[in-house]
Formats: C-alpha cells, sequence, structure tokens
C-alpha cells in the first residue's frame, strides 16, 4: 500500500456454456481480434481448448500404460508412508447466502469449501503449513441447491519432490436422497499444494506407499494427470524466446568443450528427476521417461537398454552424421567445423512443426572417453553461435542449451544410453505432445535409435570406428 508495488498473484481460465432457451444451442459469434495481444490470446485459447477435449482419452490411456508396468515404490524403500491418515471428510448445509436467485449454489462456494478440506488433507502429510500451488480442473458435473447437504472427501494420492495432489470429491444430498444414502457426484478436483517450514523454505514430501487397490488407482492416477500438467503448462505457456547461445571462439576451445561436457554431467546428476513414462517395445526393450522441474526450466531424461558395447554405442552416437538416420526430428546434419578429434561444430536442420517454418540449429559436440574401464562415455552438445553461419530466412534459428548422451557399459557387451536434453522454448513443440500423453514421439524415436545400434552392420561400424 505504501509503495505501490503490484503482484501476479493467481491466473485462471473459466468455461462457460450459454444456456439456452429452447433446443437449440447457443452459437456465439467470433470474438473480434483488434491487438497483437488479442491473437496470442485467442490462439491459446484454442490450444486450451484442444487439450481439455482429449483429456479423458489421453488419461484414460496413460493409466492403461502404467498398469503394464511395476510402480518404482513397490521396492520397499525406506521413508515411503501410507496416505490412510489423511483422509478428511466434511460437510456443508447449502444455505440461500450460498446460492444465487435460482437457487443454485455458487461454484466460488464449492471451489473454496473444497480447498478448505484439501489443505486439511496436505497438512495431515507434510505436519506444516500447505500453500496451494495449483488446481488440476474443478469438474462441475451437476447443480446442487439451497437445503442440500455436500459431502467432501479429501485424500493425497500422490507425493512429487516439494508437492503433494490432493483429490476432492463432493456428493449432494437433498433430504430424501440423505434418508436413502444415495447422493449425486456434482463435483471433482485435484489440488497441487507446497509445504514451507519455518524457514520459509519448501519441504520435500516423503513418498506415498500405496497399501490397497484403490491406492494404486488414485496412485496411478496422480501421475497421469501430473504428466498431462506438464504437457499442457507447456504448450499453452507463451514464452520469448530468451538467447542461450555463446559465441564461439577458437582461442576458448578448451574451456568451451569442457563446459559444455560438465553442463551435461552436472545435469545428470541433479536430484529430483522423476518418471513420467514407462514403455515396453517390441522385443522386451523397456524405454523410461524422467522429467526435472526446476523453477521455469523442463528438463528430459531418457533411458534404454542396448545390446551393443559401449565404446561401439559410443562412436554410432556421436557421429551426429548419421543422426537423421534414426532421429524424424533431424532433417539433416552436417559438419562445419572439424574442431579437434574430439570436438565438431555442426549444422543442423529440422522439420515443420505446428505449421511454423522449419529451424535450424548451429552446435558444438564434445565427446569424451572414459579413463578407466567401467566408466561412462559422454557425448554433449550445446549451440553455439559461428558468424560464419547466420541465421537464415528460411529458418527459424532454435538453440539446445544442454543436451547429449551418457553411454555405460552394464556388460562386455551390452549398455545403458541416457539422452538428456534441458528444453529451451524454440524446441519445446517437439517434446510437448509427448509429455502430456498425447504422443509417443520420444519413445518412437528411442526405439528407432535402439534399432539403429543393434542393425549396424560390422562393415559400417569399421567404417565409423
Amino acid at each position: 500500500m505504501l509503495t505501490g508495488t503490484e503482484k501476479l498473484v493467481s491466473v485462471a481460465f473459466s468455461t462457460f456454456v450459454a444456456k439456452p432457451v429452447g433446443k437449440e444451442k447457443i452459437q456465439l459469434k467470433p470474438v473480434t481480434l483488434l491487438t497483437e495481444q488479442d491473437h496470442v490470446e485467442h490462439n491459446l485459447a484454442s490450444e486450451r481448448r484442444k487439450v481439455r477435449l482429449q483429456h479423458e482419452d489421453t488419461f484414460k490411456n496413460l493409466m492403461k500404460e502404467s498398469g503394464k508396468f511395476d510402480d518404482p515404490i513397490c521396492d520397499e524403500e525406506e521413508g515411503t508412508v501410507s496416505t490412510k491418515g489423511t483422509s478428511v471428510q466434511s460437510i456443508e448445509l447449502v444455505l440461500p447466502p450460498h446460492a444465487n436467485h435460482h437457487g443454485n449454489t455458487f461454484g466460488g462456494q464449492i471451489m473454496a469449501w473444497m480447498e478448505a478440506v484439501a489443505t486439511i488433507s496436505a497438512s495431515r502429510l507434510c505436519r506444516a503449513h500447505p500453500v496451494l500451488k495449483s488446481v488440476d480442473m474443478f469438474k462441475f458435473r451437476g447443480p446442487s441447491t439451497v437445503g442440500d447437504r455436500l459431502v467432501f472427501n479429501a485424500i493425497v494420492n500422490n507425493t512429487f519432490q516439494t508437492c503433494v495432489e490432493v483429490g476432492v470429491r463432493v456428493e449432494a444430498f437433498d433430504c430424501q436422497e440423505w434418508s436413502k444414502s444415495r447422493g449425486r457426484h456434482i463435483n471433482s478436483a485435484f489440488l497441487i499444494y507446497n509445504a514451507v517450514d519455518d524457514k520459509e523454505e519448501l519441504i520435500t514430501f516423503p513418498k506415498i506407499k500405496p497399501m490397497s487397490k484403490d491406492d494404486f488407482r488414485r496412485y496411478r492416477g496422480a501421475l497421469a494427470r501430473k504428466r498431462i500438467r506438464l504437457g499442457r503448462k507447456y504448450v499453452i505457456s507463451h514464452k520469448e524466446e530468451v538467447p542461450l547461445c555463446i559465441y564461439w571462439d577458437i582461442g576458448n576451445q578448451v574451456s568451451l568443450s569442457n563446459g559444455n561436457v560438465e553442463a551435461l554431467k552436472s545435469l545428470a546428476t541433479k536430484s529430483g528427476w522423476e518418471v513420467t513414462s514407462a514403455v515396453e517395445k517390441v522385443g522386451g526393450i523397456q524405454i523410461k521417461i524422467y522429467t526435472l522441474e526446476e523453477h521455469d526450466s523442463l528438463s528430459v531424461w531418457v533411458e534404454k537398454h542396448v545390446k551393443r558395447p559401449a565404446y561401439l554405442v559410443y562412436h554410432l552416437l556421436s557421429n551426429f552424421t548419421k543422426r537423421p538416420l534414426w532421429d524424424p526430428h533431424y532433417m539433416s546434419c552436417e559438419v562445419i567445423d572439424r574442431v579437434s578429434e574430439d570436438d565438431q561444430i555442426y549444422y543442423i536442420t529440422c522439420p515443420v512443426v505446428n505449421n511454423d517454418k522449419p529451424k535450424d540449429l548451429v552446435v558444438l559436440v564434445s565427446r569424451r572417453r572414459p579413463l578407466e574401464d567401467g566408466h561412462t562415455y559422454v557425448v554433449a552438445v550445446r549451440s553455439v553461435i559461428l558468424p560464419s553461419v547466420p541465421p537464415s530466412p528460411q529458418y527459424v534459428r532454435s538453440e539446445i542449451e544442454c543436451a547429449g548422451f551418457l553411454i555405460h557399459a552394464t556388460d562386455s557387451s551390452s549398455c545403458t544410453v541416457s539422452y538428456f536434453n534441458q528444453i529451451s522454448a524454440s524446441i519445446l513443440p517437439y517434446f510437448a505432445g509427448n509429455l502430456g500423453g498425447w504422443s509417443k514421439s520420444i519413445e518412437e524415436t528411442a526405439a528407432s535409435c535402439i534399432q539403429f545400434i543393434e542393425s549396424a552392420t560390422d562393415d559400417g561400424l569399421i567404417s565409423i570406428l
């Protein structure tokens, strides 16, 4: 009040339906777009609607997929807790001040009651003060009126590092329904909370250990919703591209190359990676996808097992001219500067996505062999600015902040390949659909990579070596 400083508290988008008087639907007039910002918001609204319309099918597919695999918590991990003690029930009587002139309960009033019971549930798990972070779609399934009793049931479904998801179900009972214990399911929502300690720092929640069949259903459902939220968040966000590139300087080659490698190693060792997908392809190949959210940064880790020696896989994956053979996100890839045996600069073109212009990149690929057997091979990638390759009007110049492969031998004839990518806004369109669960491009690319490696002929390997 004294300084006049304003801050953004929350953002929400509400969807309303125009109720017809007769049987015919009301056709609303299109919105008139006057400014550039109007066009941006209009396009984002269209994207949000697409996500909403496919939400239910996507959720069902993810739940079906997750049921094929063991849950990561099943390995008797220390520190896991049951959600039994987080169950909360509250009953509210709808009075005239809670309703509009038609006698229907205000939606905002129901939302407030739901938030109150969810907060109590979250606090029982963390034993601290929970703070509402976001809400995963309030769904108004039916009305309630003055005189109804509303029963709110809340319980913790799952935890994700510093976040916890609480599910709330609302049933309405009139007097007759109350006597028969047969209510109407009128609302559902999933609320996401953080919790802070005395120093105002975020608390890390304990992992959840499902005990019953219903616990597992809610546990898996929370994983699926998190994945959809992740994709939705980045699909409908509108971020200006912030330049991330560094200028390539031959005089500072060693420092830039080592920094490229160390950045990838640092990304791989960060805490907080969470499994978002585990898919078994034909032939028993399992591909796992992990994500890591840090502030406004999103990173992806794809892990797969390959039946080839680590040193051969290293040579195949570090030769980026071969990448268009297995990666559909790469149209072409050519060497433009052979800096040294272990450092090369490539020019890459990518296909069209979402009807935009095709993208191109200039990247430094730095590779490192392990000093000792059994250690990890490294292929690190990041964008650089090369004055001799300026942006072309035919392409949108994109950037890779930190990406690459870590290859670790499991025995003399096989290895584990981990691909990491700290996603920038320009390459986000290639990942967002997969993260949201309505695309399989990452899994398909990983499977293609495995097939490329395992089907490589000895003559082909000799030529690369």
